[in-house]
């Protein structure tokens, strides 16, 4: 089956464009002569199974690690550069001591403040935390302890201490994971009301299908190449699944528009 995946669509409104791009780690190729663009303004999904690159992808694309080929990045007037955009990152999980004496407010103020936060947080900080907190809708987490949060504040926790940076590309590395179905749909609905409102580009990796077909307008179907690229009603089809997952589609309790997959191997 062919796919036009290999003409990247790198016009004036194309927040990020990967040309050729390939990723070794010692002998092993993570990444094989990735082609795709990222539109401007919208949310794309990265998805593929396990270990099919998809954290490596967005790694190149932070600047975190080295790799052959282009990375540019469409600036306003319409022109590509390699100058790096400001980003925000959610990762997958936090890593932290849940006993460590540190409340959320501390937690988002310690990105600004210089002196330690035991010393305080001035006013204006404190301030500008609780705006952030509350426009996530989790004010009453502010002086609770990081450690005693559930996933789903973690989660708009650490959106907000994204939101903070003023993104001009906010990442996300499986935004659902840890949280429940109610926690998971708040947090999309508050992703799709910043973007309308800070008019940044959302690129996220996500296993969750259903959520994919019903919060992105471009995906990237990965494993270690592209296999498609464009509207998730035109992608997200059984045979470029099928092609993209293997074997491991089966396990994926795949349903698109209401309905289960049709694929054979599902």
């Amino acid at each position: 089956m062919s796919h036009d995946i290999h003409q990247c669509a790198c016009a004036a409104h194309t927040a990020i464009c990967i040309r050729n791009l390939s990723v070794r780690i010692g002998s092993v190729s993570i990444l094989e002569d990735v082609t795709a663009s990222v539109p401007c303004g919208m949310c794309t999904a990265i998805v593929g199974p396990n270990g099919a690159g998809k954290t490596t992808l967005t790694r190149a694309i932070l600047g975190e690690l080295s790799y052959k080929g282009e990375i540019e990045f469409g600036s306003r007037t319409g022109e590509f550069t390699k100058k790096t955009p400001r980003f925000g990152y959610v990762p997958q999980k936090l890593n932290f001591d849940r006993d460590m004496p540190l409340t959320v407010i501390e937690f988002l103020a310690s990105g600004f403040v210089r002196r330690p936060v035991f010393f305080g947080i001035p006013r204006k900080f404190r301030t500008l935390c609780l705006e952030y907190l509350d426009s996530v809708e989790c004010s009453q987490a502010a002086d609770r302890s990081l450690g005693a949060l559930s996933g789903g504040e973690l989660q708009r926790v650490l959106l907000a201490q994204a939101l903070m940076q003023e993104p001009e590309i906010l990442v996300l590395d499986e935004p659902e994971a840890g949280v429940d179905f109610k926690g998971e749909q708040l947090c999309c609905e508050l992703l799709e009301k910043f973007r309308r409102e800070r008019g940044f580009t959302q690129l996220m990796i996500s296993h969750d299908l259903s959520m994919v077909a019903a919060h992105a307008a471009h995906v990237i179907c990965i494993n270690r190449k592209v296999y498609a690229a464009g509207e998730p009603a035109k992608v997200l089809t059984p045979e470029v699944l099928h092609e993209t997952f293997g074997l491991h589609i089966g396990n994926l309790g795949l349903y698109r528009h209401g309905e289960k997959c049709s694929c054979k191997s599902c």
